[in-house]
């Protein structure tokens, strides 16, 4: 396959929630910066990849927006989703944020912004006060929050007057997302996964292994696919290793069966949350 078919091929494949498109698989930036990332991402460009999550928090977000012009493929051809940090909630600092944040992706518009934590700087009704008025200002097209509870999200929705179109949390094979994902159903938006791998305890995992052997693919390929093999679910796959990235977007090409997808979310367990900073989470779900 080609590669101008092959990126027509993955730009094919998006959660639609309202006038919102987003790419069901997304490459994550967490972690990384420099010269580095951005020999990362050129080649995740290069290779197909059209949605990249990054955060002011993060401080990469300049990173991100060189690589898309080093890459040589146009802005609009790229879903960029970044998200405010918690200290920049306040009315006094939202927009300021925004600007800046713009000023680094080296772009007119965010194409999905998101309120990082539901807890820390503001109440959820200024959060969702300052992503409406960024859309409202044209400097973002879409907007939607990130690790949020149920009934957070329940609440953002309610209150925006833009659609929340997605609720970023993390979400894995070890971590039940069960209650989240039927309001996320009844709220007509979609949940956005990040560390799909646990931190690497996915390779660990023999169910695993013996699935992704039989459908001759990788495990983080079979953990991918069954991330986006759910309803209205967006994937974010990272990696720090160049030669990993062709594999990890190769996930449209084949699908679980029902009786895997089955045994693979009967893997949760009640320990298997992994990012939980106490004084930035909610009460989870």
């Amino acid at each position: 396959m080609s590669a101008a078919r092959e990126n027509v091929h993955i730009a094919a494949h998006a959660v639609t929630v309202g006038d919102a498109h987003i790419p069901q698989l997304g490459f994550g930036t967490y972690g990384m910066s420099g010269a580095h990332l951005q020999k990362i991402l050129v080649s995740a460009l290069h290779h197909g990849f059209r949605h990249i999550d990054t955060a002011q928090i993060y401080q990469n977000e300049a990173d991100v927006g060189a690589a898309i012009r080093i890459a040589g493929v146009l802005r609009k051809d790229v879903f960029v989703t970044t998200k405010v940090w918690v200290g920049n909630y306040p009315r006094d600092r939202f927009m300021a944020s925004v600007d800046e944040s713009l000023r680094n992706l080296q772009s007119d518009y965010i194409d999905l912004l998101l309120a990082h934590w539901p807890r820390g700087g503001a109440g959820i009704d200024e959060q969702i006060e300052g992503l409406n008025k960024a859309v409202d200002a044209g400097k973002v097209r879409h907007i939607g929050v990130s690790n949020f509870n149920a009934e957070m999200l329940r609440a953002a929705v309610k209150l925006s007057k833009h659609p929340i179109v997605t609720n970023q949390v993390e979400y894995h094979p070890f971590l039940d997302q069960g209650a989240l994902l039927k309001e996320i159903d009844a709220s007509h938006t979609s949940l956005m996964a990040y560390c799909g791998m646990a931190v690497g305890r996915v390779f660990r995992e023999p169910v695993l292994k013996e699935i992704a052997a039989r459908n001759n693919r990788t495990v983080a390929q079979t953990v991918l696919r069954w991330l986006i093999q759910q309803p209205n679910v967006v994937a974010l796959s990272r990696t720090g290793r160049i030669e990993r990235i062709p594999d990890n977007m190769h996930i449209f090409d084949f699908a679980l069966s029902d009786k895997d997808m089955e045994t693979i979310g009967k893997l949760h367990r009640l320990d298997g949350r992994i990012v939980n900073p106490s004084h930035l989470a909610p009460e989870w779900d």
